[in-house]
């Protein structure tokens, strides 16, 4: 028999949870062959399978949680080239070589070593329960001995241990004085609510947001940005730049520049805390903030600053596509140095961006928004504008760093042009 295992998946990532089995007990599984999706607090990573053979247990069911190392699966590499059987045969077959005295025996002597499906624990001569329903006894006090299996092979599962302790606690129930008010209201059939458990990645993100609140001594300041010279250079140069490049030149390009000239000229903000030193980084990896079904991911585009206007639109293509694909690695995750959300896809005028820890800046962008400008004392003029958001560390960036920084920011997308000079 081969175990499978959850493999190492990364140096901050110790568990995870089954998402999805991929293979089903009896399937024949070739060398590579995914088994299992699992889902880590960061992304959703596929275990394939490192040997041939035929599942035939599944140790670990969707929904429960997992740790690095632990067996979740058995392959049996002696059936791999034989078709797997349906069901376990009811009784071994008798050997040609038995004396005629034992080919005699009745049915009950044959059919002896098999336990009956729905027989308890107690009556076969060997506890067999899944870790977890041996874990989820312990929690609730039950006696595996107790406890009746519904598997056919008369293995014991978590919903077999749940069983048990709802048909102990009812006894206890009917005898139990009648609820409360409150507890009534919860359960109250006219006003009806529907309970879903957060996923490990919406429980990690929100974790995560809230340790941010607690660490950093966060702060926001605001600008905006007129956004005309950058719409007119994209409505003169978008079709020429789509067919010389095959992507279209967005605004991200345009922001993403403008952020990495503001950090050269700011250091502190492309930096971070780290004990009681501050590791200012020499490189520029932006994270770009997109939105997928399971909840706000932000893939890195590496070496922003070597990367040109296309270079910089096919990345965030690139890693957009896999993000809502689920297919990103950990890889596409790790090592940001400063972030850039978009929230004006959504139609958000303004916002306070939450800083994406252990960084210590992070770029909000906002909706472009039709709006009466003064251009001098005598002339008014209907501008393209946007609301930007810097949202900082106060611990290490001063209040006057990060208006200047944000102020660079929009100098340098207010003048295009200058974000080839200085970005």
């Amino acid at each position: 028999m081969i175990e499978v295992k959850v493999p190492e998946l990364a140096e901050s990532i110790t568990e995870g949870t089954i998402a999805r089995w991929l293979k089903n007990v009896g399937d024949k599984v070739n060398k590579g062959d995914d088994i299992v999706e699992l889902e880590t607090d960061k992304v959703n990573v596929q275990i394939s399978a490192e040997d041939e053979g035929v599942l035939t247990e599944i140790k670990k069911g969707e929904g429960e949680t997992v740790e690095v190392g632990e067996v979740i699966a058995v392959l049996d590499e002696s059936a791999a080239g034989a078709a797997p059987a349906a069901k376990p045969a009811n009784a071994p077959a008798a050997k040609a070589e038995e004396p005629a005295g034992e080919k005699a025996a009745t049915p009950k002597q044959a059919e002896a070593p098999k336990p009956a499906a729905n027989a308890p624990a107690a009556e076969t001569d060997r506890l067999v329960a899944t870790p977890a329903a041996r874990k989820l006894a312990r929690e609730l006090g039950i006696d595996l001995k107790t406890v009746t299996a519904s598997d056919p092979l008369g293995r014991i599962r978590p919903e077999d241990v749940q069983r048990q302790a709802a048909q102990a606690a009812a006894p206890k129930a009917a005898k139990a004085p009648a609820p409360q008010a409150k507890d009534a209201a919860v359960e109250n059939p006219a006003k009806p609510v529907e309970r879903i458990k957060m996923s490990r990645r919406r429980q990690t993100i929100a974790n995560r947001l809230v340790e941010v609140q607690h660490t950093a001594a966060m702060l926001t300041t605001f600008n905006e940005v007129d956004m005309t010279a950058i719409m007119d250079v994209r409505n003169r140069r978008k079709e020429s730049f789509a067919q010389r490049h095959d992507v279209r030149l967005g605004f991200m390009s345009f922001f993403t520049k403008a952020v990495v000239g503001a950090l050269k000229e700011f250091p502190l903000l492309n930096a971070e805390i780290q004990g009681d030193e501050i590791v200012v980084k020499k490189y520029y990896d932006i994270g770009i903030a997109v939105s997928t079904d399971e909840g706000l991911v932000v893939p890195v585009v590496r070496d922003a600053d070597r990367l040109s206007f296309a270079g910089i639109e096919k990345e965030i293509e690139r890693l957009a596509k896999k993000a809502r694909e689920n297919k990103l690695s950990l890889a596409d995750l790790q090592g940001g140095t400063f972030t850039i959300t978009n929230g004006g896809v959504f139609g958000s005028l303004m916002s306070t961006p939450i800083l994406n820890g252990p960084q210590v800046g992070i770029l909000g962008m906002h909706k472009i928004q039709w709006r009466p400008v003064a251009i001098d004392r005598e002339r008014m003029e209907i501008r393209p504008m946007m609301y930007v958001a810097l949202s900082y560390d106060h611990r290490i960036i001063d209040g006057k760093e990060a208006v200047s920084f944000l102020v660079r920011v929009k100098e340098l997308l207010e003048d295009p042009e200058s974000l080839l000079l200085e970005g």
